[in-house]
């Protein structure tokens, strides 16, 4: 009798055994794939609030950086500022949340502040500190809602979003504070309160298609021709008025995918084309309206790893654009440059870089005016990653021709940037 009790005891113990050292691996596994707030950021878990709602379908980010910038020669006169930026951002697993298959959702508020460098200081057509804004304030940036089909080949976008955040990017040039390494001169100074790129969104259409293979893409967009409210720079504003327009853009590429995720990898060469739906006035005065439209190409590539690592080595990223001279002051912008990760022995998380950009002023724009052709940046940089929260970027920059102005002298600028992950 007792061993028929003690077999009736293992068959009944041995599934439940089962199921707990299932449930443990389940757990671990769980963990495992959780992001490391802990080493991360700079806040932690916030006491396994992040956890709890990243298992619910929500993903919550905070980043501050602030610049401080000295011109030491040149330019409009000597002086120093502090710029800041602060990020809130929110991803929603709309499929975790409310069961909604393949579909998400994004929502980023930031806040910019700090004295106008740039304006104040320096003068530059192309400005120097991608942070700095006409107008402090703090608004929506992204708010956002993605659904995706035949298994992610084809997603569709709607709402308030920044062209900036997918079209005519290198993610090699995103170490360098000019502004020219996000969006490019020619097309960032368009329309009537440019185009919705940083610091502002315009409601928008966005559709992107994959190749079977996920190497090739094609994406586009449509947006509202004028972003927010041009006589209200203040907070968050979504308004289609009547002769508004519209932004189109359109994106060819080739960006194949790493076969090692944990090796870093910079493969990617696209074209692109943009137009506005309205006309402009012409830049010469005779009451003329003309289109403004243009075309870019780009590609960055790894060029060489270090022998026996994935993420170490040299990158370099080329970047050419167009626009419509008659009713832009820039008609063509060109840039490249190269950066180094783990450049100094020990420190294999740091990356050094220099690059190039030219701004080249219309025919039109320096037909009205004693203006130089074109205007040169150089920037050196060098971001010290001390923690996993914690980076440090010096910089060298030199503005040429500085803008476009031959009474203006060259300027050199000296400064730092510190970025937290919070």
């Amino acid at each position: 009798m007792k061993s028929g009790v003690a077999v009736l005891k293992k068959i009944i113990c041995l599934p439940l055994l089962a199921m707990s050292l299932c449930c443990v691996e389940l757990h671990a596994e769980e963990a495992a794939n959780l992001p490391n707030w802990k080493t991360d950021t700079l806040s932690g878990d916030w006491n396994g609030l992040r956890a709890n709602i990243y298992k619910a379908g929500i993903n919550i980010g905070v980043t501050h950086k602030s610049d401080v910038l000295a011109n030491v020669s040149g330019g409009l006169k000597r002086g120093a500022a502090w710029l800041g930026h602060t990020e809130l951002s929110a991803d929603f697993d709309l499929e975790k949340l409310f069961g909604w298959d393949s579909t998400n959702a994004f929502i980023l508020y930031h806040s910019d502040l700090g004295s106008k460098f740039n304006t104040r200081y320096v003068g530059s057509i192309g400005a120097v500190d991608n942070i700095e804004v006409a107008t402090n304030t703090a608004q929506l940036y992204h708010a956002w809602i993605q659904k995706s089909f035949f298994t992610g080949n084809l997603s569709i976008l709607f709402g308030l979003y920044p062209v900036d955040s997918e079209f005519y990017v290198t993610d090699a040039s995103g170490l360098f504070l000019q502004p020219s390494y996000g969006m490019a001169n020619e097309f960032a100074l368009t329309g009537i309160n440019g185009p919705p790129i940083f610091p502002i969104g315009a409601l928008t259409a966005r559709a992107k298609m994959l190749s079977p293979s996920k190497n090739f893409y094609v994406q586009a967009a449509i947006a509202d021709g004028v972003p927010g409210d041009p006589n209200d720079p203040r907070g968050t504003h979504v308004k289609l008025e009547d002769g508004d327009g519209s932004l189109s853009i359109i994106e060819l590429g080739y960006a194949p995918q790493n076969a090692d995720e944990e090796a870093e990898n910079f493969n990617k060469t696209a074209i692109g084309f943009w137009r506005y739906s309205n006309t402009f006035d012409d830049i010469d005065g005779l009451g003329g309206r003309s289109k403004s439209q243009g075309a870019y190409v780009l590609s960055e590539q790894t060029l060489w790893h270090e022998t026996g690592s994935k993420t170490q080595g040299l990158t370099g990223f080329v970047r050419f654009g167009v626009a419509s001279e008659d009713v832009n002051a820039v008609d063509w912008t060109g840039s490249l440059g190269v950066h180094y990760r783990g450049l100094i022995n020990g420190r294999d998380d740091d990356t050094a870089g220099i690059a190039v950009t030219v701004i080249h002023a219309s025919k039109a724009f320096t037909s009205t005016g004693d203006f130089k052709h074109k205007e040169t940046g150089l920037e050196l940089a060098y971001r010290a990653q001390i923690k996993p929260w914690l980076a440090i970027q010096p910089t060298l920059q030199g503005v040429f021709n500085t803008g476009l102005d031959p009474s203006i002298d060259d300027a050199l600028i000296i400064g730092t940037r510190v970025e937290l992950a919070l």
